[in-house]
């Protein structure tokens, strides 16, 4: 496979991400499952550009950003059940009512 079939993967994934937020502003749940989408694209285009170029330092950016990703989606969760402890129910709108 060629450097521009995994281009094209990563286009699709982070397309895919975009239209998920832009479509879905209810559920936060999707929402996070989005942004992990969007960095999973990220990490497709580093690991092509690392592999085409012979450099293994796309590589570990990689391993950064899912060690973020991972940071984020446990703090989203904590968020969330915090939410759903005080508000029972997991809604977008309701995040507006925390704000200080």
């Amino acid at each position: 496979m060629s450097l521009s079939h995994y281009l094209t993967v990563s286009a699709i994934l982070f397309a895919i991400s975009i239209v998920g937020i832009v479509i879905n502003r209810k559920n936060v749940i999707t929402l996070l499952m989005c942004i992990e989408l969007m960095l999973l694209a990220v990490n497709t285009n580093f690991i092509a550009f690392s592999r085409y170029l012979g450099d293994e330092v796309g590589q570990i950016f990689v391993f950064f950003i899912l060690t973020v990703a991972a940071a984020e989606a446990a703090i989203g969760l904590a968020i969330l059940v915090v939410l759903f402890r005080t508000h029972r129910a997991i809604d977008v709108e309701q995040l507006e009512e925390l704000k200080g």
